[in-house]
Protein backbone atom coordinates (compact mmCIF):
# COMPACT_ATOMS: atom_id res chain seq x y z
CA UNK A 1 0.00 0.00 0.00
CA UNK A 2 1.61 3.14 -1.05
CA UNK A 3 -1.38 5.64 -1.46
CA UNK A 4 -3.43 6.54 1.39
CA UNK A 5 -6.28 9.75 1.61
CA UNK A 6 -7.18 11.28 4.81
CA UNK A 7 -10.28 13.58 5.65
CA UNK A 8 -12.65 14.92 8.61
CA UNK A 9 -16.09 14.36 8.20
CA UNK A 10 -19.40 15.76 9.82
CA UNK A 11 -19.67 17.89 12.71
CA UNK A 12 -15.70 19.41 13.25
CA UNK A 13 -14.15 18.09 16.88
CA UNK A 14 -10.90 19.71 18.71
CA UNK A 15 -8.46 17.08 18.06
CA UNK A 16 -8.98 16.21 14.53
CA UNK A 17 -6.20 18.26 13.61
CA UNK A 18 -3.66 16.46 15.86
CA UNK A 19 -5.36 12.76 14.17
CA UNK A 20 -4.38 14.28 11.10
CA UNK A 21 -1.35 15.17 11.78
CA UNK A 22 -0.59 11.69 13.51
CA UNK A 23 -1.85 9.94 9.99
CA UNK A 24 0.70 11.94 7.89
CA UNK A 25 3.53 11.44 9.84
CA UNK A 26 3.01 8.01 10.43
CA UNK A 27 2.14 7.04 7.00
CA UNK A 28 5.28 8.96 6.09
CA UNK A 29 7.09 6.78 8.51
CA UNK A 30 5.50 3.73 6.01
CA UNK A 31 7.15 5.20 3.10
CA UNK A 32 3.61 6.00 2.05
CA UNK A 33 2.11 9.05 -0.21
CA UNK A 34 -0.95 10.64 2.00
CA UNK A 35 -3.70 12.83 0.03
CA UNK A 36 -5.65 14.93 2.26
CA UNK A 37 -9.55 15.59 0.82
CA UNK A 38 -10.85 18.69 1.63
CA UNK A 39 -14.53 19.37 3.11
CA UNK A 40 -15.10 15.56 3.64
CA UNK A 41 -17.01 13.18 0.85
CA UNK A 42 -17.94 16.44 -0.92
CA UNK A 43 -14.18 16.82 -1.43
CA UNK A 44 -14.24 13.38 -2.70
CA UNK A 45 -16.90 13.56 -5.48
CA UNK A 46 -15.02 17.39 -6.31
CA UNK A 47 -11.71 15.91 -6.63
CA UNK A 48 -10.51 18.61 -4.29
CA UNK A 49 -7.61 16.50 -3.13
CA UNK A 50 -4.10 17.61 -1.99
CA UNK A 51 -0.44 15.68 -1.35
CA UNK A 52 0.24 16.30 2.49
CA UNK A 53 3.96 15.99 3.44
CA UNK A 54 5.20 16.07 7.18
CA UNK A 55 6.26 19.40 6.92
CA UNK A 56 2.32 20.15 6.13
CA UNK A 57 0.87 18.80 9.02
CA UNK A 58 4.02 21.05 11.62
CA UNK A 59 2.02 22.97 13.94
CA UNK A 60 -1.43 22.19 14.27
CA UNK A 61 -1.24 19.86 16.74
CA UNK A 62 -2.73 22.23 19.32
CA UNK A 63 -5.59 23.92 16.63
CA UNK A 64 -9.40 23.68 17.04
CA UNK A 65 -11.32 22.70 14.24
CA UNK A 66 -9.92 21.21 11.34
CA UNK A 67 -7.29 22.23 8.23
CA UNK A 68 -9.07 20.07 6.06
CA UNK A 69 -12.46 21.64 6.58
CA UNK A 70 -15.37 19.41 7.21
CA UNK A 71 -18.99 19.30 5.08
CA UNK A 72 -22.03 17.04 5.62
CA UNK A 73 -22.82 15.42 1.94
CA UNK A 74 -26.54 14.79 0.81
CA UNK A 75 -24.54 14.14 -3.02
CA UNK A 76 -22.39 11.20 -1.22
CA UNK A 77 -26.14 9.52 0.03
CA UNK A 78 -26.20 8.86 -3.44
CA UNK A 79 -25.60 5.98 -5.87
CA UNK A 80 -24.09 9.09 -8.40
CA UNK A 81 -22.60 10.69 -5.80
CA UNK A 82 -20.97 7.67 -4.52
CA UNK A 83 -19.54 6.76 -7.88
CA UNK A 84 -17.98 9.88 -8.54
CA UNK A 85 -16.01 9.55 -5.21
CA UNK A 86 -14.86 6.17 -6.27
CA UNK A 87 -13.62 8.42 -9.51
CA UNK A 88 -11.97 10.23 -7.63
CA UNK A 89 -9.68 8.07 -5.77
CA UNK A 90 -8.97 5.75 -8.86
CA UNK A 91 -7.83 8.80 -10.69
CA UNK A 92 -5.43 9.87 -7.63
CA UNK A 93 -4.42 5.64 -7.09
CA UNK A 94 -5.86 6.03 -3.64
CA UNK A 95 -5.49 2.24 -1.94
CA UNK A 96 -7.56 3.43 1.32
CA UNK A 97 -9.28 6.19 3.23
CA UNK A 98 -8.71 6.98 6.78
CA UNK A 99 -11.82 8.65 7.96
CA UNK A 100 -12.16 11.11 10.89
CA UNK A 101 -15.54 11.92 12.10
CA UNK A 102 -18.58 10.60 13.59
CA UNK A 103 -22.08 8.37 12.98
CA UNK A 104 -22.75 9.90 9.69
CA UNK A 105 -19.34 9.42 8.49
CA UNK A 106 -18.75 6.14 8.89
CA UNK A 107 -22.12 4.85 7.66
CA UNK A 108 -21.02 6.63 4.43
CA UNK A 109 -18.21 4.62 4.66
CA UNK A 110 -19.94 1.35 5.40
CA UNK A 111 -22.09 1.34 2.70
CA UNK A 112 -19.03 3.02 0.11
CA UNK A 113 -17.05 -0.40 1.16
CA UNK A 114 -19.95 -1.97 0.10
CA UNK A 115 -19.84 -1.24 -3.44
CA UNK A 116 -15.86 -0.67 -3.97
CA UNK A 117 -13.43 -2.73 -3.04
CA UNK A 118 -11.16 0.45 -1.22
CA UNK A 119 -10.70 -0.24 2.41
CA UNK A 120 -11.85 2.28 5.08
CA UNK A 121 -10.24 2.96 8.50
CA UNK A 122 -12.08 5.40 11.10
CA UNK A 123 -11.21 7.42 13.71
CA UNK A 124 -13.96 8.72 16.05
CA UNK A 125 -14.55 12.22 15.64
CA UNK A 126 -17.41 13.60 17.56
CA UNK A 127 -17.64 15.70 20.76
CA UNK A 128 -21.27 13.36 21.40
CA UNK A 129 -18.90 10.79 22.99
CA UNK A 130 -21.90 8.17 21.07
CA UNK A 131 -19.56 5.60 19.04
CA UNK A 132 -19.46 2.12 20.45
CA UNK A 133 -15.92 0.56 20.53
CA UNK A 134 -14.24 3.43 22.31
CA UNK A 135 -14.47 4.70 25.70
CA UNK A 136 -13.65 8.15 24.08
CA UNK A 137 -14.42 10.02 21.25
CA UNK A 138 -11.92 12.89 19.73
CA UNK A 139 -13.47 15.99 20.85
CA UNK A 140 -15.20 15.21 23.66
CA UNK A 141 -12.77 16.18 26.61
CA UNK A 142 -12.76 19.46 25.11
CA UNK A 143 -15.88 19.92 25.23
CA UNK A 144 -16.88 18.68 28.43
CA UNK A 145 -14.42 21.69 29.77
CA UNK A 146 -15.25 24.26 27.67
CA UNK A 147 -18.97 23.14 29.48
CA UNK A 148 -18.03 23.08 32.91
CA UNK A 149 -15.97 26.54 32.50
CA UNK A 150 -19.28 28.14 30.89
CA UNK A 151 -21.12 26.84 34.03
CA UNK A 152 -18.75 28.06 36.76
CA UNK A 153 -18.85 31.25 35.30
CA UNK A 154 -22.70 31.02 35.73
CA UNK A 155 -22.63 30.05 38.96
CA UNK A 156 -21.43 33.12 40.01
CA UNK A 157 -23.78 34.97 38.66
CA UNK A 158 -26.70 32.56 39.68
CA UNK A 159 -24.91 33.66 43.41
CA UNK A 160 -25.39 36.72 43.11
CA UNK A 161 -29.59 36.97 42.10
CA UNK A 162 -30.71 33.83 43.58
CA UNK A 163 -31.62 32.29 40.44
CA UNK A 164 -32.05 29.07 38.57
CA UNK A 165 -30.24 28.56 35.61
CA UNK A 166 -30.73 25.81 33.26
CA UNK A 167 -27.73 25.36 31.04
CA UNK A 168 -28.38 23.30 27.52
CA UNK A 169 -24.98 21.29 26.58
CA UNK A 170 -24.50 19.27 23.06
CA UNK A 171 -25.10 15.58 22.91
CA UNK A 172 -27.36 15.10 20.74
CA UNK A 173 -29.20 11.60 22.07
CA UNK A 174 -26.51 11.25 24.42
CA UNK A 175 -25.88 12.44 27.66
CA UNK A 176 -22.50 11.70 27.91
CA UNK A 177 -21.59 15.73 28.21
CA UNK A 178 -24.23 16.68 30.71
CA UNK A 179 -23.42 14.16 32.68
CA UNK A 180 -19.86 14.87 33.20
CA UNK A 181 -20.52 19.25 32.93
CA UNK A 182 -22.94 18.62 36.31
CA UNK A 183 -20.61 16.13 38.22
CA UNK A 184 -17.35 18.30 37.23
CA UNK A 185 -19.69 21.94 37.86
CA UNK A 186 -21.34 20.51 40.72
CA UNK A 187 -24.59 20.81 39.01
CA UNK A 188 -28.27 20.60 40.97
CA UNK A 189 -29.04 17.87 38.11
CA UNK A 190 -28.67 16.70 35.08
CA UNK A 191 -31.83 15.70 32.58
CA UNK A 192 -30.27 13.21 29.79
CA UNK A 193 -31.91 11.21 27.57
CA UNK A 194 -30.83 7.95 29.33
CA UNK A 195 -32.80 8.23 32.54
CA UNK A 196 -36.72 8.65 32.98
CA UNK A 197 -36.32 12.31 35.21
CA UNK A 198 -39.91 13.77 35.02
CA UNK A 199 -40.39 17.87 35.17
CA UNK A 200 -42.10 16.66 38.93
CA UNK A 201 -39.06 15.06 39.44
CA UNK A 202 -37.25 18.03 38.91
CA UNK A 203 -39.35 20.22 40.77
CA UNK A 204 -39.58 18.09 43.89
CA UNK A 205 -35.41 18.23 44.27
CA UNK A 206 -35.67 21.91 44.13
CA UNK A 207 -37.90 22.35 46.71
CA UNK A 208 -36.16 20.24 48.53
CA UNK A 209 -33.62 22.42 47.72
CA UNK A 210 -34.99 25.31 48.84
CA UNK A 211 -35.99 24.15 52.09
CA UNK A 212 -32.14 23.41 52.51
CA UNK A 213 -32.28 27.40 52.23
CA UNK A 214 -30.69 26.80 49.07
CA UNK A 215 -29.68 30.60 47.34
CA UNK A 216 -29.16 29.24 43.67
CA UNK A 217 -29.70 26.44 41.89
CA UNK A 218 -27.98 25.40 38.02
CA UNK A 219 -29.64 22.39 35.81
CA UNK A 220 -27.85 21.04 33.53
CA UNK A 221 -29.78 19.98 30.17
CA UNK A 222 -28.59 17.78 27.57
CA UNK A 223 -30.24 19.00 23.79
CA UNK A 224 -31.71 14.87 23.29
CA UNK A 225 -33.18 15.01 26.71
CA UNK A 226 -37.48 13.75 26.73
CA UNK A 227 -38.83 16.92 28.30
CA UNK A 228 -37.33 19.33 25.72
CA UNK A 229 -34.86 22.02 25.10
CA UNK A 230 -34.01 24.36 27.87
CA UNK A 231 -36.28 27.21 27.56
CA UNK A 232 -39.47 24.65 27.54
CA UNK A 233 -37.81 22.84 30.63
CA UNK A 234 -37.99 26.34 32.13
CA UNK A 235 -41.21 27.70 31.60
CA UNK A 236 -42.58 24.19 33.34
CA UNK A 237 -40.75 24.26 36.18
CA UNK A 238 -41.49 27.83 36.58
CA UNK A 239 -44.61 27.15 36.68
CA UNK A 240 -45.40 24.82 38.83
CA UNK A 241 -42.11 26.26 41.15
CA UNK A 242 -41.03 30.23 41.37
CA UNK A 243 -39.43 30.35 44.23
CA UNK A 244 -36.46 31.22 41.65
CA UNK A 245 -35.96 33.76 39.26
CA UNK A 246 -35.13 31.51 36.11
CA UNK A 247 -33.03 32.02 33.00
CA UNK A 248 -31.71 30.26 30.35
CA UNK A 249 -28.46 29.61 28.71
CA UNK A 250 -27.55 27.39 26.12
CA UNK A 251 -23.49 27.29 25.33
CA UNK A 252 -24.32 26.03 21.48
CA UNK A 253 -21.52 25.75 19.42
CA UNK A 254 -18.58 27.22 21.49
CA UNK A 255 -18.45 23.12 22.63
CA UNK A 256 -16.95 22.49 19.56
CA UNK A 257 -14.37 24.96 19.15
CA UNK A 258 -11.14 26.37 21.00
CA UNK A 259 -7.79 23.94 21.29
CA UNK A 260 -8.11 20.39 22.09
CA UNK A 261 -7.11 19.76 26.07
CA UNK A 262 -3.88 17.26 26.44
CA UNK A 263 -6.26 14.23 26.81
CA UNK A 264 -7.65 15.18 23.42
CA UNK A 265 -4.45 15.98 21.72
CA UNK A 266 -2.85 12.34 23.24
CA UNK A 267 -5.93 10.83 22.04
CA UNK A 268 -6.23 11.91 18.47
CA UNK A 269 -2.60 11.26 18.11
CA UNK A 270 -3.23 7.30 19.10
CA UNK A 271 -5.67 6.73 17.13
CA UNK A 272 -4.39 8.36 14.21
CA UNK A 273 -1.02 6.78 14.43
CA UNK A 274 -3.20 3.26 14.73
CA UNK A 275 -5.21 3.92 12.03
CA UNK A 276 -2.31 3.53 9.67
CA UNK A 277 -1.12 0.73 11.71
CA UNK A 278 -4.27 -0.62 11.13
CA UNK A 279 -3.87 -0.64 7.38
CA UNK A 280 -0.18 -2.02 7.74
CA UNK A 281 -2.02 -4.55 9.35
CA UNK A 282 -4.39 -5.49 7.04
CA UNK A 283 -7.15 -4.19 8.99
CA UNK A 284 -10.35 -2.63 6.94
CA UNK A 285 -13.65 -1.06 7.69
CA UNK A 286 -13.28 -1.20 10.79
CA UNK A 287 -13.14 1.75 13.36
CA UNK A 288 -9.99 2.77 15.72
CA UNK A 289 -11.06 2.91 19.15
CA UNK A 290 -9.44 2.76 22.48
CA UNK A 291 -10.74 0.49 24.72
CA UNK A 292 -9.79 0.01 28.26
CA UNK A 293 -6.56 2.24 27.90
CA UNK A 294 -6.20 -0.12 24.78
CA UNK A 295 -6.09 0.17 20.97
CA UNK A 296 -9.23 -1.97 19.48
CA UNK A 297 -10.58 -2.32 16.22
CA UNK A 298 -14.52 -2.56 16.08
CA UNK A 299 -16.19 -3.13 12.30
CA UNK A 300 -17.93 -0.26 11.41
CA UNK A 301 -21.49 -1.89 11.24
CA UNK A 302 -20.85 -2.54 14.86
CA UNK A 303 -19.58 1.32 15.72
CA UNK A 304 -22.99 2.80 13.95
CA UNK A 305 -25.44 0.41 14.89
CA UNK A 306 -24.68 -0.76 18.57
CA UNK A 307 -25.60 1.49 21.71
CA UNK A 308 -23.08 3.10 23.62
CA UNK A 309 -24.68 3.21 27.21
CA UNK A 310 -23.57 5.31 30.26
CA UNK A 311 -21.83 4.40 33.75
CA UNK A 312 -24.76 3.38 35.71
CA UNK A 313 -22.52 4.26 38.66
CA UNK A 314 -21.54 7.75 37.36
CA UNK A 315 -25.49 8.31 37.33
CA UNK A 316 -25.80 7.37 40.42
CA UNK A 317 -22.98 9.43 42.29
CA UNK A 318 -24.18 12.45 40.28
CA UNK A 319 -27.21 12.25 41.94
CA UNK A 320 -26.08 11.48 45.51
CA UNK A 321 -23.49 14.37 45.21
CA UNK A 322 -26.16 16.87 44.22
CA UNK A 323 -28.21 16.68 47.16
Amino acid sequence: MKRIAVFTSGGDAPGMNAAVRAVVRNASFHDMHVYGIRRGYEGMIDGDLERLERRDVGNILHRGGTVLKTARSQRFMTPEGRRSAYETLLAHDIEACIAIGGNGTFTGASVFTEEYDIPFIGVPGTIDNDLYGTDLTIGFDTAVNTAIEAVDKIRDTADSHNRLFFVEVMGRHAGFIALNTAIGSGAASALIPETDTTIEDLVEFLKMGARRKKLFSVVIVAEGNKNGNASEIAAQVKEKFDFYDTKVTIIGHLQRGGSPTALDRVLSSRLGFHAVEGLVKGHKNVMTGLVNGKIKYTPFAEAITKSKSLDNDLVRMAEILAL
